[in-house]
């Protein structure tokens, strides 16, 4: 009954409950594993500057860019279409399509073979990138995630992108520590944006430049400490992570991989939502815990005076009628605790 009560109170606050497991589990959570990009920041990266080399035109860069992303899933693609569609250039048409998890995307353009991706990416391809590494390193410092076209071997294209960071980030944070929970950032974009964004939300364990994979063991080895493990993102890559977790969180805003994954999803990427669901949590714990009482307390007194324990020494029966009536006072007193979750103040 309290499970199926904090369910509903959890979907109007924002929480919603896909797996009743997550939701007992939250309230022991002792580390929360986040993700970056879309769930410590608003998910909607803006492209900010585009440079190119070897006589290509940022109308074709774009272009190209855009026709590559148009069949990704990651956050990032967003902006570079929305660039693209707002300088009136068309997306070129792309063949032999494929993403390379925690990498990027790879394509044909008519005979000529395209990448965009990360830098592991370019060094995977064995693509010079001499050229770039001056902008590179002045667009990280200033918290850019830098994307990398190439064609034909040759770097083509620069695009420095930014996210900001969500207005309740640090509230959440703050709220977290206070609850002596443990949060550690988890992202796979380069050390000196996951830097940055660590230092202003006051983050003190982060990781960078992580794949799939490393999430993963990153969750795998607080759980190899004893930990009970929250994982809270939004993507596909944070999907292998979200699974392993004691407590897989998705963002409401996220792709379908993470939210099939994750037993309690934010509704709507509200940040926020997460430390109303750990209250949530924490008070169906304790909701559950008095509503045994209050049924063994019932039973645990009249069960034993009706079966004649008091008989020998006070000649002390119960009535049929007591009896009864003491299990409807158990079964109502247990539902009427049950309910007063509904009223259950979330924001505190």
């Amino acid at each position: 009954m309290s499970i199926m009560t904090a369910t509903g109170r959890g979907a109007l606050a924002g929480v919603l409950v896909q797996d009743a497991t997550a939701l007992e589990q939250l309230s022991k959570a002792e580390v929360v594993i986040m993700d970056k990009t879309g769930t410590l920041t608003e998910g909607k990266p803006v492209l900010n500057k585009i440079q190119v080399f070897n006589n290509m035109s940022e109308e074709s860069a774009l272009s190209l860019a855009a026709g590559l992303e148009m069949s990704s899933e990651h956050p990032l693609a967003s902006a570079i279409i929305e660039k693209t569609t707002a300088a009136g250039y068309t997306p070129s048409e792309i063949t032999d399509f494929d993403s390379v998890t925690g990498h990027g995307v790879t394509g044909m353009y008519k005979d000529e073979q395209l990448w965009l991706g990360n830098h592991r990416l370019m060094e995977e391809k064995n693509i010079d990138l001499q050229a770039t590494v001056e902008s590179v390193d002045a667009a990280i410092e200033e918290g850019h995630t830098v994307l990398y076209l190439a064609k034909n071997k040759e770097i083509c294209a620069l695009f420095f992108i930014s996210d900001k960071i969500k207005a309740n980030a640090a509230k959440l944070i703050q709220s977290l520590q206070e609850k002596n929970i443990t949060l550690v950032m988890a992202t796979g974009d380069n050390e000196g944006t996951a830097k940055l964004v660590a230092d202003q939300l006051n983050i003190r364990d982060w990781h960078a430049n992580l794949l799939p994979a490393n999430k993963y063991e990153l969750v795998k080895s607080w759980q190899s400490r004893g930990k009970i493990v929250a994982m809270a993102g939004d993507g596909v890559n944070d999907a292998p992570a979200l699974a392993q977790a004691d407590i897989g969180i998705a963002m409401g805003t996220g792709s379908d991989v993470s939210l099939n994954s994750a037993g309690i999803t934010l509704l709507k990427g509200d940040l926020s939502a997460l430390d109303r669901a750990i209250n949530l949590s924490r008070a169906t714990m304790a909701n559950i815990k008095q509503n045994l009482v209050f049924a063994f307390g019932y039973n645990g007194i009249c069960v034993p005076v009706a079966a004649g324990i008091l008989y020998p020494f006070t000649e002390t029966l119960l009535s049929p009628m007591i009896a009864a009536t003491a299990m409807s006072l158990s079964s109502v007193s247990v539902i009427a605790n049950a309910l007063r979750l509904r009223r259950l103040k979330l924001d505190q």
